[in-house]
C-alpha cells in the first residue's frame, strides 16, 4: 500500500471511530416540547414566524430553557385527529412535555362532546404513559351554541385535567376574546398582535413544568 492510500485509510478509520464515541455530556439532545393543536397553534393566516408557538421557542431560548419545540398543529384538526396522530408523534419525538390545544373545531362543528372528552382523556393518558408532562389548553364556545352546550364544552377540559391530574390553561383567549381588532376577518383566528397574549396565557401554566433553565 502506498503512503497516500494508507494515510486516507487511517483517516477514514479514525472518522468512523469518532462516530461511535458517545456524545459529550454537554452535547446531549435537547428535550422536546410538542405542541399538538389546530389552526390557532398552526398560525393560520399569519406570516411565518409570527405564531405563538414560534414566540414560545424564542422565549424558551431567551430564558435559558434548552427545549426543542416541535409544532405538530394542523389547521382544522379535531380531538379525533389528534388522537390518531399522537402515538406516532410520541414514538418519533419522545417529548418531555406535550401541550394539547384541541377541541375548538369539535365544538364549532357541534360535535359530540362526550367523544371529544374521551379523546382528550386518551391523549393525556397516552402522553403521560410515554413519560411526558401534559398541559391542556382550553377554548370556549360562543353563547349562540346554547348554555348547556357551552357549559359541557368548558367542563370537558376541567374534568379531563382533574381526572388526569394535569394543569390546564382555563381560556386560551383570556384578556382579548371580546376585542374584535385582535381577530382576523373570520372572528375566529387571532391576529399577529394577539400572539404574545396567547403565549402569556400558556406560559403561566407551562413554566412550572419546564424545570430549571440550563
Amino acid at each position: 500500500m502506498n503512503p497516500t492510500r494508507r494515510h486516507w485509510l487511517l483517516a477514514g478509520l479514525a472518522w468512523l471511530a469518532a462516530l461511535a464515541l458517545p456524545l459529550p455530556a454537554g452535547a446531549a439532545a435537547a428535550p422536546v416540547l410538542l405542541v399538538l393543536g389546530d389552526s390557532i397553534s398552526a398560525a393560520y393566516g399569519l406570516p411565518g414566524g409570527a405564531g405563538w408557538v414560534d414566540l414560545l421557542a424564542a422565549r424558551l431560548k431567551e430564558r435559558g430553557y434548552a427545549y426543542q419545540v416541535v409544532n405538530a398543529s394542523i389547521s382544522g384538526d379535531t380531538t379525533a385527529g389528534g388522537r390518531s396522530r399522537l402515538p406516532a408523534l410520541l414514538k418519533q419525538h419522545h417529548p418531555a412535555i406535550v401541550v394539547i390545544e384541541l377541541g375548538g373545531n369539535d365544538g364549532l362543528r357541534g360535535g359530540d362532546l362526550k367523544s371529544a372528552r374521551d379523546n382528550l382523556d386518551f391523549m393525556t393518558a397516552e402522553a403521560k404513559r410515554a413519560g411526558a408532562k401534559v398541559l391542556l389548553v382550553a377554548l370556549r364556545m360562543p353563547p349562540n351554541y346554547g348554555p348547556q352546550y357551552t357549559r359541557d364544552f368548558d367542563a370537558m377540559y376541567t374534568s379531563t385535567a382533574k381526572a388526569q391530574k394535569v394543569p390546564v390553561v382555563p381560556f386560551f383567549f383570556e384578556g382579548f376574546a371580546e376585542k374584535n381588532d385582535m381577530f382576523q376577518a373570520d372572528r375566529i383566528h387571532p391576529t399577529v398582535a394577539a400572539q404574545p397574549l396567547l403565549l402569556d396565557n400558556v406560559w403561566l401554566h407551562l413554566e412550572p413544568l419546564l424545570g430549571k433553565p440550563r
